[in-house]
């Protein structure tokens, strides 16, 4: 009885809390399945781009007005921006010189798929058309995002917010307001309905985006688009992004997800490389890989996944060779619910080699689950729904700790701090 009345205090205490730290309280009763032994960035005590990385990090920790970029790639896991936002929100509340602007998000609503619950940007849905990388029929020029919204129509309304259900201490605000699309095309204008809020703006033929200066610093606005020409034959507007920006130091964290993408799917992207060199990331976290391995055992190429992840090594070192690269290991599950995946023990030797040729740290997620066939025991213990691939809001909270944890003991290390005293800082932001 007393371990279903802690079950029950766990998930009543997440649900009021979605931010607080929660290992603690979950260890009890997960630990049976989690195994802490695994949880460690391996190698990056050994790498000179993570000895550059937590040195910036613990410049702003200590309170220097800092500027630091953590962009985090991946498949639904990062689209949701579940785990990753409260990864965001940790180091975004660090102290009062440690939130950075929001930066660079998607309206996935337009594309009529699911939005992260952070921020919002709302339009006539039916006006808009959506395509993604990761679906083969789709065809059209993807960016950064990898993920497109197409309009046909002939005028809109776009309402941007920038904060919804978030759990920063303050919130985000934006002075320039940048918008990625297909440049090279002129049928359509895009304006901000206020024109007091409009000080002067700015076209980027080589990043597509117009990027709109401001008067002062505000948290959401409307824009509208409307079409040149009535006469214009095939007329198109294609959505690439948004980026919420401001001059303010601290630590912004990018999250760019794809429901499906893989590997091979993100190299669809053309304007991918071309819109990251915008940006000089100081930590770029790898968790890609879920669906490069979710095939029958016998499809599988393991030599063709290893030159796909170490193609995307390479694009962003030409980006910044001095950036600090995170690979981690897919979670285990189950093909088409059925049979647990031996794709992804093969997927855990590639990504070690890798790390350890390009001197770059490994998070293990799967050995930190159990390897294979683990996932069937996080879904019998309603950390994964059905499919036994993605993770209830509970499990991708526990994720989240269990990342920033293995983060926080390698910073200990590289800066000869105590492990203890650091972790103790962000279990008690929210106190």
């Amino acid at each position: 009885m007393r371990y279903y009345l802690l079950l029950i205090a766990v998930f009543v205490s997440f649900g009021a809390q979605s931010q607080e730290y929660i290992l603690d309280s979950i260890m009890p009763i997960y630990g049976h399945i989690i195994h802490p032994e695994a949880n460690e960035l391996l190698g990056a005590e050994d790498s000179p781009t993570f000895s550059r990385f937590f040195e910036k990090l613990d410049n702003i920790y200590e309170g220097k007005r800092e500027k630091l970029h953590i962009f985090h790639i991946g498949g639904s896991h990062i689209q949701a921006d579940i785990y990753s936002n409260k990864l965001r929100t940790y180091f975004q509340n660090m102290n009062e010189v440690s939130m950075g602007q929001r930066g660079f998000v998607f309206p996935f609503r337009l594309a009529h798929t699911n939005n992260p619950g952070n921020y919002k940007i709302e339009a006539t849905k039916e006006k808009w058309t959506g395509y993604r990388n990761s679906v083969l029929k789709d065809s059209i020029e993807w960016g950064l995002s990898g993920i497109t919204a197409a309009f046909r129509n002939c005028s809109d309304t776009i309402s941007i917010h920038a904060n919804r259900r978030n759990y920063t201490l303050k919130p985000y605000a934006f002075d320039k307001l940048r918008i990625f699309y297909n440049t090279w095309k002129e049928d359509y204008k895009l304006n901000i309905l206020d024109s007091t809020l409009m000080a002067s703006d700015t076209l980027n033929y080589q990043g597509m985006y117009k990027e709109y200066r401001l008067t002062k610093p505000v948290e959401s606005l409307e824009m509208a688009i409307q079409i040149r020409d009535t006469s214009t034959v095939d007329p198109e507007f294609l959505m690439m992004g948004m980026e919420f920006l401001n001059d303010n130091p601290g630590i912004e964290y990018t999250s760019i997800g794809v429901n499906g993408a893989s590997f091979k799917s993100y190299q669809r992207s053309v304007f991918f490389q071309n819109q990251l060199a915008l940006y000089k990331p100081d930590l770029f976290i790898i968790s890609i890989g879920t669906n490069d391995a979710y095939v029958p055992k016998s499809e599988f190429k393991p030599e063709e996944f290893r030159a796909n992840y170490e193609a995307f090594i390479q694009l962003i070192q030409r980006v910044n060779p001095d950036c600090a690269i995170l690979l981690t290991v897919p979670n285990d599950d189950y093909y088409k619910r059925k049979y647990p995946n031996p794709n992804t023990a093969v997927q855990q030797q590639i990504i070690l080699d890798l790390a350890k040729e390009y001197r770059m740290a490994v998070w293990d997620f799967y050995a930190v689950m159990g390897g294979l066939g683990s996932s069937n025991k996080w879904y019998k213990n309603k950390l994964m729904p059905k499919d036994r691939i993605h993770f209830t809001q509970l499990g991708y909270s526990i994720k989240a700790d269990l990342l920033l944890k293995a983060l926080v003991d390698a910073w200990a290390i590289c800066n000869n701090r105590d492990p203890e005293i650091l972790l103790n800082h962000f279990k008690t932001l929210d106190k």
